[in-house]
């Protein structure tokens, strides 16, 4: 049950109401944008809500019990705030939306109607479409670990322990030529031999794609510079001279994780597991193996 401040709950109990809608959105980079349809900006939480940036949105729907909620807002690329780079390289992906019903003409009076995240964003010509989902889709994500011969951490994080901030680990580079929006040169990488950064993360540190990420599917090194193949398509081609940083990339397999990264007491899964050959084999008289002795080792 949501509880209503004194002063808008008198202003909505009154004959005639100011209200209007206001999104507040925080993006996975940390920025946070404000949104309104009402036809002047208002401060919301401490954040500009613009006008100019014309999100409309659409009806909410609510299921029963824990089932998904969702909804739809729409703007247009054209809007302060709001490009169509953005939306390409992803930045909009995941983003927390917080809907306010404010009382324009004193936009102290907020209520905090529901919160979501922006799920599938659709296009066409200058204008967007975002998907709301609601809080309770989280519940909907598997959880738990499957038993694998293949490491299962993120590499990097808590469960893996490897330091990613060192220099052994993390190059940082210039780019000098895009062959296309896969395929890029960059300086900075000499020191890494061919293959280091296959699997890892791209970072675009400066230029107009500043924010886009992208794994890398092959790394090599050669006397003009490294070469970068990217797994997906940057929007756009890397200008000249643009930065980027690049981590390391991880295979997932044991005998990686002790000479790469020297980190095999972290190891997350199961090298010696037996694999879907011994599972489907059935015993044999001529294969020398029935001693009593441990046929896995």
């Amino acid at each position: 049950m949501k509880t209503i401040d004194e002063a808008l709950a008198a202003h909505l109990a009154g004959r005639i109401t100011t209200l209007c809608a206001c999104w507040l959105v925080t993006r996975n980079d940390g920025i946070t944008l404000g949104f309104t349809d009402h036809d002047r900006a208002l401060t919301v939480q401490g954040v500009t809500c613009n006008p100019a940036n014309g999100l409309e949105r659409s009806a909410v729907t609510e299921g029963a019990g824990l089932a998904v909620g969702g909804g739809e807002v729409s703007g247009s690329l054209t809007s302060e705030g709001l490009s169509d780079a953005e939306l390409e390289a992803g930045l909009w992906d995941g983003a927390e939306v917080r809907a306010y019903l404010v009382n324009w003409a004193d936009p102290s009076q907020a209520l905090l109607e529901r919160r979501a995240t922006i799920g599938e964003v659709t296009r066409a010509g200058l204008v967007f479409r975002a998907e709301l989902r609601g809080l309770s889709q989280a519940l909907e994500a598997r959880r738990g670990r499957v038993f694998s011969g293949q490491c299962d951490a993120d590499l990097g994080d808590g469960r893996c322990g490897v330091d990613l901030a060192s220099v052994t680990f993390r190059g940082t580079g210039t780019v000098l030529l895009s062959h296309d929006t896969r395929r890029l040169r960059v300086s900075g990488l000499h020191s890494y031999t061919s293959g280091w950064f296959d699997g890892g993360r791209l970072v675009v540190t400066t230029g107009a794609l500043s924010g886009f990420a992208c794994e890398v599917a092959r790394h090599d090194r050669t006397d003009e510079g490294a070469e970068l193949v990217l797994w997906l398509a940057a929007p756009q081609m890397l200008a000249p001279r643009t930065g980027i940083t690049v981590t390391a990339g991880c295979d997932k397999r044991f005998a990686t994780c002790q000479a790469k990264f020297a980190n095999g007491l972290n190891f997350r899964g199961f090298p010696h597991m037996p694999g879907t050959d011994f599972v489907l084999s059935y015993p044999s008289r001529n294969s020398g193996q029935n001693d009593g002795g441990a046929i896995v080792s």
